[in-house]
Parts: C-alpha cells; sequence; structure tokens
C-alpha cells in the first residue's frame, strides 16, 4: 500500500551488475594487430626511409606494423617530428578516415578525439564496433579509459583500502570492482572530466550516469550521484509495477438515468465542499505545514498509551462510516497538509512502528476512530533484532550496535554486497579498522542485512519479514508466486501490529462483524489485523490492481476459513456511485473504509519522480477522498 521502493531480481535493471564482462588491458603495446579500414599497404619504403632519418625506421616500423602505408607514415612524421608520437598517430587516424571512409566517419573520429580520449583508442573502438553504433563505441572508450590507469592514479596507497574521501558511501553492491582497483577508486577523486569514467567504471550504464551529471550538477559528488542513480533504478522498477496511465472512468456518462444524476444533488455538494477544501489549503500554503512528531508516537503506543486520551473531530469527519487512510510520514513538503484537509481536516497521527516490533516503519494515520481503550495485539511481537532472530546473536559483532531495522523495502541486498562485506573483513583477526566497520554497518543499515555466520551478513527471508510485519507465517507463499513478488508485496504493506492497536477500538462497536471497503488492499494487512483482532469479517470489498495480491488475499480468506463475502475489484476508478450503491444495498452499507494510496512519489528514496500528491501513482489519494465522500453521501441520504 505504502510502496518504499520497488525492486527485485525479475526487473529490467540489475543490482549487482551481473553483466559486467571482464576486462583485459588493451596498451599500446598490444596494438600492432590492429588493422585501420581503408589503410592499404604500399611498397614506398625507399622513398619514407629517404624522408626521415635512421632513428625514426623503429617509428616506421611501428606504425607500419599498426596498417598505415610507409608513404602516410613519412609524411606525418615529416609534419610532426619523430618526438610526438600521439599526434603522429592522430594524423595518420585522420588521413586513413578521410582517404577510406565517408566524411561522417572522420566526423566521429574527431569528436571522440575531441572528447579528451586517445586517438589510437578511437579507432580501436570503431574497429570494434563499426560506425554506425555510437553508444556502444562509447561504452568501448570509456571500459579503456578505466583500465589504463594514469601515474596518479598508479601511486602507492595505505593498506587500510576502505578509507576515502566518500568514506565509503558509495562503496555499494552497484558495482563488481576489482580488489586491485577499489583502493584507488577510494583513495582518489575523478577530475571533472572523468567523472562519466569513473561512474561507468563502477558498474553504471552510460545513460545513467549521463542523467545523474546532468540533474545533480557538475559540482556534485560520486556519493551524490550513485546516489541519485539508485533512487532512479528503484523508481524505474516502481513505474513497472503499475499499467499505463489510462483515462479516468466518468462519475455519470451521458447515458446515466437523469433521474439517478438528479439522486445525487448531495454528492454534489460534497465535490464542493471538496474544491473549498482545496482553495483553502492553497491559500493558506506553507504556514499551515504539519510538524511530525519526535518521539513518533501518535496518540500513544502500548508503552506509553496515555499521551493524548480523547480528541474534537470536525463534524464532516464524524462517522458513518468509519476511516482510516495510511502513507509515509517523510512525505515532501505539504503533503501532510493537503491530506489532511481532504480528509475533513482531520490531524493525522504519525507513528513509528519500532514501538511495535524490530523494524522502523514511519507512517501517517488519518482517521476518525475513537482513540480511548486501545489494546495490543497478543502476544506481543518481539521488539528488537535479537529477539526476533535469536540465532543471529552468536555472530553478531560487538560494533555492530544495531538494535532495530531499518524500514524493511520491496528489496533486498544483492549476493555480491554481502561477498564484498566478507571479504573486507575476513583479513582482520580482531575488529576491523573504523574505516570498514562504517562500510559495513552502512551497507548493513542500508539493506537490513543480518549476521548468519562468522564474517557473513545476509538479506532478510521473506518469512522474517513476514514476522516482522505481523502477518502469518507463508503468508505470501504459494500459488506460484516468486521470491521477487514476496518482497514486493510485502515491503508495500502495513505492519499489521501497528494498525492493529488503531482498530482494536472497533471490537466492542461491532460485536457482531463488520462491513469493510479495502482500497488499495495490497497483501490484507486491514483484514489480517482485524482477524487477529477477533473482529468478524462480514462483507469485505477488496479493491486491488495487482493480481499477485489479489491471490495472497484470496488464499488467506479460504485458509483462514472466513465465513463472510469477499468481493474483488481490479481498480478504484471502477468503483463509481451506481456501483457502490449496488453493493451497499445489499448488505446495508459499510462500517470502515481503509487504504494506504501508492507513495511512489512521496518516498524519500523516489527522487526521480517524487512530484508528491500529483504524480502519477500517488495522485491515486484522490480516489480514495472520491470514494469515501460517494460512500458517505449515500450512507447519509439512506
Amino acid at each position: 500500500m505504502d510502496g518504499d521502493s520497488f525492486c527485485g531480481e525479475d526487473d529490467n535493471f540489475d543490482w549487482g551488475s551481473e553483466d559486467e564482462r571482464e576486462i583485459e588491458n588493451y596498451g599500446l603495446s598490444s596494438s600492432s594487430s590492429l588493422t585501420v579500414p581503408g589503410a592499404e599497404a604500399t611498397a614506398s619504403s625507399a622513398e619514407a626511409s629517404s624522408s626521415v632519418g635512421s632513428s625514426g625506421s623503429k617509428l616506421i616500423d611501428h606504425f607500419v606494423g599498426m596498417g598505415f602505408p610507409e608513404k602516410m607514415v613519412a609524411e606525418a612524421i615529416q609534419e610532426n617530428g619523430e618526438e610526438n608520437t600521439d599526434l603522429i598517430l592522430e594524423t595518420l587516424l585522420k588521413c586513413s578516415a578521410r582517404s577510406s571512409a565517408s566524411s561522417s566517419g572522420s566526423k566521429l573520429i574527431d569528436h571522440f578525439i575531441g572528447m579528451g580520449f586517445d586517438a589510437e583508442m578511437v579507432a580501436k573502438a570503431i574497429q570494434e564496433n563499426g560506425e554506425g553504433n555510437t553508444d556502444t563505441i562509447l561504452e568501448t572508450l570509456l571500459t579503456y579509459s578505466a583500465i589504463e590507469k594514469s601515474p596518479k592514479e598508479q601511486q602507492q596507497v595505505d593498506s587500510d583500502h576502505w578509507s576515502s574521501d566518500y568514506d565509503g558511501s558509495f562503496l555499494d553492491d552497484f558495482s563488481d570492482i576489482d580488489s586491485s582497483e577499489s583502493e584507488a577508486i577510494a583513495k582518489s577523486e575523478p577530475k571533472q572530466g572523468n567523472t562519466l569514467v569513473f561512474l561507468s567504471r563502477m558498474g553504471y550504464t552510460v545513460e545513467e550516469a549521463s542523467i545523474a551529471m546532468e540533474r545533480c550538477g557538475p559540482d556534485a559528488t560520486i556519493a551524490e550521484l550513485t546516489d541519485f542513480i539508485c533512487a532512479a533504478q528503484m523508481a524505474k522498477a516502481a513505474d513497472a509495477s503499475f499499467p499505463e496511465e489510462k483515462p479516468k472512468l466518468k462519475l455519470f456518462d451521458d447515458n446515466y438515468p437523469k433521474h439517478k444524476k438528479r439522486s445525487y444533488y448531495e454528492y454534489d455538494k460534497w465535490k464542493k465542499k471538496q474544491r473549498l477544501r482545496l482553495e483553502k489549503t492553497m491559500l493558506q500554503g506553507d504556514d499551515e505545514m504539519i510538524r511530525l512528531p519526535n518521539p513518533m508516537i501518535g496518540f500513544g503506543v502500548p508503552t506509553d498509551p496515555a499521551i493524548v486520551t480523547r480528541r474534537t473531530l470536525p463534524e464532516a469527519a464524524i462517522g458513518p462510516p468509519y476511516f482510516y487512510y495510511e502513507n509515509v510520514a517523510l512525505a515532501p513538503k505539504g503533503v501532510w497538509s493537503t491530506i489532511s484537509r481532504f480528509l475533513y481536516d482531520v490531524e493525522p497521527e504519525f507513528v513509528d512502528s519500532k514501538y511495535f516490533c524490530a523494524a522502523a516503519r514511519k507512517r501517517g494515520y488519518v482517521h476518525n476512530l475513537p482513540i480511548q481503550n486501545r489494546f495490543p495485539l497478543l502476544p506481543l511481537p518481539p521488539h528488537t533484532v535479537h529477539e526476533a532472530l535469536p540465532l543471529t546473536k552468536k555472530w553478531w559483532p560487538s560494533w555492530d550496535t544495531r538494535t532495530k531495522l531499518n524500514c524493511l523495502q520491496t528489496c533486498i541486498g544483492s549476493a555480491k554486497l554481502t561477498d564484498r562485506i566478507r571479504k573486507a573483513i575476513e583479513d582482520y583477526e580482531g575488529d576491523p579498522p573504523l574505516s570498514v566497520q562504517k562500510f559495513v554497518l552502512d551497507e548493513c543499515r542500508k539493506w537490513n542485512l543480518v549476521w548468519v555466520g562468522r564474517n557473513k551478513v545476509a538479506p532478510l527471508e521473506p518469512d522474517e519479514v513476514e514476522m516482522l510485519l505481523g502477518f502469518p507465517r507463508n503468508h505470501t507463499r504459494g500459488g506460484g508466486i516468486s521470491r521477487t513478488d514476496r518482497y514486493k508485496s510485502l515491503g508495500n504493506s502495513f505492519q499489521v501490529d501497528t494498525v492493529a492497536y488503531h482498530l482494536s477500538v472497533l471490537k466492542d462497536l461491532f460485536p457482531g462483524g463488520i462491513n469493510l471497503l479495502s482500497l488499495f488492499s495490497g497483501i490484507g494487512g486491514a483484514e489480517v489485523a482485524l482477524h487477529r483482532l477477533g473482529i468478524r469479517l462480514k462483507n469485505v470489498v477488496s479493491v486491488e490492481i495487482s493480481e499477485v495480491n489479489r491471490n495472497i488475499m484470496r488464499c488467506w480468506w479460504e485458509q483462514t476459513n472466513q465465513t463472510g463475502n469477499l468481493i474483488d475489484i481490479v481498480d478504484v476508478q471502477q468503483l463509481n456511485a451506481d456501483r457502490l450503491e449496488q453493493l451497499m444495498s445489499s448488505f446495508g452499507g459499510f462500517d470502515l473504509v481503509i487504504g494506504g494510496s501508492p507513495c511512489n512519489n512521496l518516498a524519500g528514496s523516489n527522487r526521480h519522480h517524487r512530484d508528491g500528491l500529483e504524480g502519477k501513482e500517488s495522485s491515486l489519494f484522490f480516489d480514495f477522498c472520491r470514494i469515501l465522500d460517494l460512500v458517505k453521501c449515500i450512507m447519509t441520504r439512506n
């Protein structure tokens, strides 16, 4: 429902750069086999010998051995002198290209030489890839440049090769850099003109590196650039999880019966109020910004339940029905003010799930539920990493001071990263140096890696993530669902214990059971929470676009022997007034409307498409408002 970030092993990009190939070191000495197209050998060695001194005979032989005509070589030496071999080779390449290739080929050579690449390197790259594919030529040139280090880059480095100007923040699992090269990378800041080469050497594509340099500016550090690329990759995977944008369905079309249009005059009033709320939000602007509390415990948590004992709701927010909306707390500026305004000016309740379980999950909740007499789910879940994963305690080093895990995302660290961490620390008998510790801890926090052996870390298994989020064991398993899909579905779900604490007040209010409208229901976090609270699910209308998630929900419904009715709807835009009235007339209305619209354009990890509520996915929040308004309108009229 909240969509922190999206990625997985079946996505279009590869987090571990598994497709990187090993590159041989191409030096000048190995280039004697190079044959320049159109450079035909001639028999004018006598003329060439007469035009240069005996000291140049070896130089002539060298260039003739590369495939250039002797006459052309002699003329190039005469023009540039014997000392400057680079200019000689550049002249030969240009002459060769002019004589054998089209004018476009000559411009191509000049183009890449003008970018600062070595002339011989350009010739080799063009010969390998042909003149038509400039992108492939550029990638080849970047590869050559990365392996031909300058004398400064070859200087001796300290034995503590994990220290760097960036404190190792860019030594992550997006590259597959040989250990002998990592020292030079960790110690040297690339020059401005070599940043593209440096990023390519770390395993990023030319396109990714170029976009990052353009968006972050010329003064951006390598750490900032790699962070931007990481966020863009997550956003790309997130976009792939949603269908192409399609026009929204009209609430009433031209063929809709006029008498039914008139019967919804109350809905027009709700729409006018909604527009007024928007205008009020725009007028008040940043002066009404909602501040996140610290600590993030909302109106109280089980360990400190009496922070707020009562609150006054705006008149428009008073049910029926009850409603409950969730999204990421760390949203762009002004987002929560807008959310609150559109949900009847109800004050959001910001809660971090670390007060309920062993993993952090900072979320905001807007609801009109009572806040007295809440109670937690029993048995209480483990609150520390060692309580939740006791087998890790044996291997946990003293310098890893984590007791809680960070937010559980939709992606995991690669095997290549965990192997790099093992290699980084296994050579030390005692504790590794502080720089190594920092590198390891940064990656462990980022990817929620846990210790499973001596010097060995690993990502959480899907079963462990289910347990941390409060779902029953194997909730996302079965039905042909892949491991990657399990991570994605869990990463976008509610934390069940947190949500159940807020919903617990409904048990006394609805002793006979509840009718639930679950929007963006995901893998059924709300349904699981209500079930675990002992609240019977009489009728559930579940709206979820993901077929994988619908299968998970249906499987759980059957395995828990639910006696109520489960109605699946694929898209919230299919849920109009006519459909809602039809559903509500069959069982008397909804007691609770609950949901968390996608946070793709709100989450901090998505810097590439962090467009707020105007974003493609996060704008679905307004469908939550639309449907809630319709439900309230129909129930008030009836």
